[in-house]
């Protein structure tokens, strides 16, 4: 029945692929896209992410701290950012970073997730510092922190190799690197929306140079605003190649795009079947990735719970507090504890599974734990 489904769908020839564990292509990618038959795609993902994952679902305990809002960039996507002269602009100091790990001291946090805008008024110092004050307020904690965009800056600043600077992080104390800024991989989407920030190629070759490190580092991508089914294909063969290239990454997280307080606010915001679908197409098209997030502060937990069954197999964490997508209207505290966490992924028929950010078990709970 499955099998004339999906043939009925025009997929028969991508199931077999997907049975057989073999590669599917750019082309299978944009018929992924197009296809109206989105339970056809989450039976297909749901394969590999079982072959890859079994019925496992993981979570991490984690803090975001964004430390600057400060940014020259000017993305037209974006609501988080305030111009270098806008008095709505703060930098939190190393003593700010501090206080605000010591903030959370009454949440068992494993992982510390930091990033920012570009500030160009920012020393070189001012990245080690608060990299050391998480570090010194949190020693057991798991340092996440700056894109690869952000990279650039701290690069720019320093004015040393890249390498030099990525062992001069480390020492201080940083972990791993978070997967945003890639946005889309495309130049047309590069020049609309974010002509400022760095290209797709920039962006590639700074995860590369980050993994040469021994940096492990996410991958995202920002959808649902003016990118297209083609886009997002090439999106997934480029971050595939990389990963072919250097293995150094841990996940991929697709962004949904919130247009509200951006300036394209005239664009519907994603749906639930939207969000399902990349993610169906993201565990389909990234062979050589081991997990894939649904991140429930952008997608809504019920749909990050759904998305269970539609490939993802980590659900990200507590969280504490975030900002990137929200007003500061006492909106940006948005938390689930770790109970409410377990009690999502039992319900869709999966088994919790406490990690760090390395994927390392640290705990498999039960609803009652």
């Amino acid at each position: 029945m499955v099998e004339a489904r999906l043939k009925q769908a025009g997929l028969g020839d991508i199931f077999e692929r997907v049975v057989a564990g073999e590669r599917l292509g750019y082309e299978d990618a944009v018929r992924l896209y197009r296809s109206p038959d989105l339970n056809a795609l989450g039976y297909m993902a749901n394969l590999v992410r079982e072959r890859k994952n079994g019925d496992r679902a993981y979570f991490v305990r984690n803090q975001h701290i964004n430390y600057t809002d400060v940014c020259n960039k000017f993305c037209k996507f974006c609501s988080f950012y305030a111009g270098p002269r806008d008095s709505r602009g703060y930098t939190l100091t190393p003593e700010d970073v501090q206080a605000r790990v010591h903030r959370a001291r009454d949440f068992p946090v494993t992982e510390i997730h930091m990033v920012g805008g570009i500030n160009p008024a920012l020393p070189y110092s001012y990245y080690l510092d608060i990299v050391r004050a998480a570090k010194t307020a949190r020693p057991e904690a798991h340092v996440k922190a700056f894109t690869m965009v952000e990279m650039a800056q701290i690069v720019k600043c320093a004015r040393k190799p890249v390498d030099e600077v990525f062992a001069d992080l480390r020492a201080a104390g940083l972990d791993s690197m978070p997967g945003g800024g890639a946005e889309v991989l495309s130049d047309r989407i590069h020049g609309e929306l974010f002509p400022l920030k760095q290209d797709g190629r920039e962006w590639l070759e700074m995860a590369r140079a980050a993994h040469r490190a021994g940096l492990r580092s996410n991958a995202t991508m920002l959808y649902g605003h003016l990118e297209t089914p083609e886009e997002r294909a090439e999106h997934m063969v480029r971050l595939r190649e990389l990963q072919d290239e250097t293995g150094g990454f841990l996940t991929f997280i697709p962004l949904s795009f919130h247009p509200e307080n951006t300036e394209l606010d005239h664009l519907p915001p994603t749906t639930g079947l939207e969000d399902l679908r990349q993610l169906a197409v993201a565990r389909l098209m990234l062979d050589n990735f081991e997990h894939i997030k649904s991140f429930w502060i952008m997608i809504t937990p019920e749909v990050a719970q759904a998305s269970l069954w539609y490939g993802a197999d980590d659900v990200d964490g507590t969280i504490v507090e975030y900002e990137i997508t929200r007003p500061e209207d006492g909106s940006t505290r948005q938390q689930l504890t770790r109970q409410d966490l377990i009690q999502l992924i039992v319900e869709a028929g999966r088994r919790p599974v406490e990690r760090d950010n390395l994927y390392n078990v640290l705990e498999t709970p039960s609803l009652a734990a």
